[in-house]
């Protein structure tokens, strides 16, 4: 069994705030040039490990839909969402994050992203007819993973590494394990913050995410936040026509610690509006090994990581808390005599 490493995880080395004191995130204009972009996508990704997409290319149309199904699920009564508490971590939940006693002030509705999964729980869900959550999500899902897909295409591109595709063919495998996850934080209650409970309501606790991108995108209500140098907690502003993109830890690991698997939370301290966070984790098979591309690696900048597979990490995700830095049970130690 490897024994995870001393250390604080990795933090974006700097941070640009504008006069609001919100991040000024990195912003990809997909219409640009290819190769410009990707280099604009690897240097966001190094500094922040996040980054702004706009001119994306999914239909606003497609991301209401689903939004407006989300809202119409959370409205439902506790007794009727309850119905859909799944196999965990599938399905609905509330407050319980993980299986080790994370909490959290949301609720969320967690599904595998194969459109015959959507396709099969879509019933339980809307109180439309079935076949329109359905296509909606899988709509949806088509059109976030075809943008993760060309993403991942740039960042390989720009690294020059040899297959362009070796990144976006783990999340195009007929057994990728994407999920899409909808979390709806319920506004704060007025008596909360006015009653000690301060300016900061954690909707859900501080973590990085575990699979290769991540694509996310709100309502146009605030609350995700990143941690930066120092261990400073910085909003990132709310863009409802934008889509966020964040490296996971997959990735960090696949860039032998090139690009960063960032640090972020939520918050959930609106008195007004539910914030509705519609999140797409792209995922490799969990038989896929993840292992340091061999173009990231020289003499300067050996191996950091032990191969593992996407399994592997999920087992040890399982066993650890929310907060922890779960890619720590992989790393190499920097005496370690098989660094190569």
């Amino acid at each position: 069994m490897v024994v995870p490493s001393q250390g604080s995880p990795m933090r974006p080395k700097k941070a640009k705030k504008g006069n609001d004191g919100a991040l000024v995130v990195p912003t990809i204009d997909m219409t640009l040039d290819g190769s410009r972009k990707g280099e604009l996508i690897v240097k966001a990704c190094e500094e922040y490990g996040i980054f702004k997409v706009v001119n994306h290319g999914v239909s606003i149309d497609v991301i209401n839909r689903l939004e407006k199904h989300g809202l119409g699920f959370f409205a439902k009564p506790p007794w009727e969402k309850q119905q859909y508490e799944g196999e965990r971590p599938f399905g609905y939940g509330c407050k319980n994050i993980g299986f080790n006693g994370d909490m959290g002030e949301l609720e969320y509705l967690i599904l595998h992203a194969h459109h015959l999964n959507v396709d099969d729980k879509s019933a339980s869900i809307s109180s439309d007819p079935a076949s329109y959550f359905s296509s909606t999500a899988n709509n949806y899902v088509r059109a976030i993973k075809s943008l993760a897909s060309d993403l991942l295409d740039l960042i390989t591109d720009a690294l020059q590494v040899h297959d362009k595709r070796t990144l976006s063919n783990l999340i195009n495998d007929p057994q990728s394990d994407s999920i899409l996850r909808l979390n709806h934080y319920p506004p704060s209650d007025n008596d909360w913050l006015s009653n000690g409970g301060g300016g900061e309501r954690i909707g859900f606790g501080e973590h990085t995410d575990p699979q290769i991108l991540t694509v996310l995108r709100s309502n146009g209500v605030d609350g995700l936040q990143v941690c930066v140098g120092g261990g400073e907690w910085v909003g990132v502003p709310a863009d409802p026509s934008g889509l966020y993109v964040m490296v996971g830890d997959a990735l960090q690991a696949l860039t032998n610690g090139r690009l960063i698997s960032v640090r972020h939370r939520a918050t959930a301290n609106s008195t007004n509006k539910p914030r509705l966070s519609t999140v797409y984790f792209a995922g490799p098979p969990l038989s896929a090994w993840i292992t340091p591309l061999p173009e990231t690696i020289s003499p300067q900048n050996p191996s950091q990581y032990f191969p593992f597979t996407w399994e592997d990490y999920k087992n040890a995700a399982y066993g650890s808390r929310l907060h922890d830095c779960r890619l720590n049970f992989f790393k190499r130690k920097r005496n370690d005599d098989t660094l190569h």
